[in-house]
């Protein structure tokens, strides 16, 4: 039987001015304190980093999708951002947005989550609601967060609500937000999944419940191993292509004219950003427990995992057309972030292409009007204007990030040999059929 607390928890979510608390202000967190903070809350966002905080409540955004002037709307409306975690007290609402990554081993790192569980649990009082949104192996929920709450007394479903909402953010999409993409629930409850579809129903326009924690965080894992599988296949057909002497673009494209049964995936360089490379290793970990191999999944990161050597290996190969080594050779990268249109560096293969040229004795310089410097393990680059000069100087210029700001006649006009991970150079070339032959496609 739900306390008198939790019993009034749905009105006063859906009331005029509930207290909500975002836990993590990065890509996921900053966005949803927004979209909160506008459906008339008052929002307490709590993050480890004072700097980040200071600049927040200056009014200064860390975040693509958060523009400036969002973000001042969003403070006149009762945003404020802090690193004292007892605001955590007087909250209806608790979200957890903190970020899940990979150790080096490839195994998930909860480390962010069982701290933010934690400042949680401590701050925690009867009647709230705590959600996680941190994409992670199914179980994580129940098996990590619940005993944390009981530890103090709080049930779910009976002193508080617990619920996992899988994140679907995607940075740079100028058609899909927090408040068009349908939210996934899942309560430990029945009426914790009432709780936490009040809430959400503040914030997103279609909202899909299902029947458990487990099921939601598997949703997230679905959504992205799907990605990263077709991915592999597709990339995978890249290399199938090349060796057979076939343009892997023209047979995308023409498969892509069936109506039914066929959905276009892209190869190119690696996976990037934050989910796709990471989360489905996190249900890989989880299954080795109840010994059981997930093949697709690391069939799928082995030939994503291939692609920086093999784009190292076409770069080599146009090099040696010309009578040029790599050793010494000028190669200019054409943007590093992970996807066109953000600076979002996290997992970019662009970086992994670099390094591999570096440690192969290429000089190597980038432009990338979103990222202005760049650290790698051992050097630090900054972008370069991209002119007539840089380009005419480059021995091989390789796209890495197909930027909408890039002026691909204006590359293809003035860069001696290419290297287009992308097929960023395709129309480019249509237009100037004379100068095709100086692009090499993965």
């Amino acid at each position: 039987m739900p306390s008198r607390e939790l019993a009034d928890l749905n009105a006063r979510l859906a009331g005029s001015r509930p207290t909500i608390a975002v836990v993590g202000l990065g890509y996921v967190g900053l966005p949803l304190c927004v979209e909160f903070a506008s459906s008339g809350a008052e929002v307490l966002g709590l993050d480890v980093s004072p700097a980040l905080c200071a600049a927040l409540n200056g009014g200064a955004s860390h975040v693509g999708d958060v523009s400036a002037s969002a973000l001042a709307t969003a403070l006149s409306q009762g945003f404020t951002a802090t690193t004292d975690a007892t605001v955590l007290r007087r909250a209806d609402a608790v979200v957890i947005c903190v970020p899940t990554p990979l150790r080096k081993t490839k195994d998930p790192d909860i480390s962010f989550i069982v701290a933010a569980g934690r400042a949680v649990s401590e701050n925690a009082s009867e009647g709230q609601l705590i959600v996680l949104e941190s994409t992670t192996y199914p179980g994580t929920t129940e098996e990590l967060l619940v005993p944390m709450l009981e530890e103090r007394g709080l049930r779910p479903g009976i002193e508080v609500a617990v619920a996992f909402s899988p994140e679907r953010v995607d940075p740079g999409n100028p058609r899909y937000g927090i408040r068009n993409t349908p939210k996934v629930i899942g309560g430990v409850t029945p009426a914790c999944t009432a709780a936490a579809t009040a809430l959400y129903a503040r914030a997103c326009d279609s909202l899909h419940p299902v029947s458990s924690p487990a099921t939601a965080e598997m949703v997230k894992l679905l959504e992205n191993t799907f990605r990263m599988v077709n991915i592999g296949l597709v990339n995978e057909f890249a290399l199938i292509c090349g060796q057979l002497g076939v343009n892997v673009w023209e047979v995308i494209e023409a498969a892509s004219t069936k109506p039914f049964g066929f959905m276009a995936f892209k190869p190119g360089p690696g996976l990037g950003g934050h989910c796709i490379p990471v989360d489905p290793h996190y249900l890989a970990w989880k299954l080795r427990a109840h010994n059981f191999t997930a093949r697709f999944v690391e069939l799928a990161d082995a030939i994503n995992g291939r692609m920086p050597e093999h784009v190292v290996e076409v770069v080599n190969e146009v090099l040696n057309d010309a009578r040029l080594p790599l050793n010494g050779s000028r190669v200019l990268a054409l943007g590093v972030a992970y996807k066109a249109g953000i600076a979002d560096m996290r997992e970019s293969p662009a970086l992994d292409v670099i390094d591999r040229l570096l440690a192969r004795k290429a000089s190597v310089s980038y432009h990338d009007p979103y990222v202005p410097a760049l650290t790698l393990e051992t050097s630090a680059l900054r972008s370069e204007p991209l002119t007539a000069t840089s380009l005419q100087e480059a021995d091989v210029v390789v796209v890495l990030t197909d930027h909408a700001e890039f002026d691909w006649d204006f590359v293809l006009r003035h860069a001696p040999r290419i290297v287009d991970a992308r097929n960023a150079t395709a129309e480019a070339r249509r237009r100037a059929p004379n100068l095709a032959g100086r692009v090499r496609t993965i």
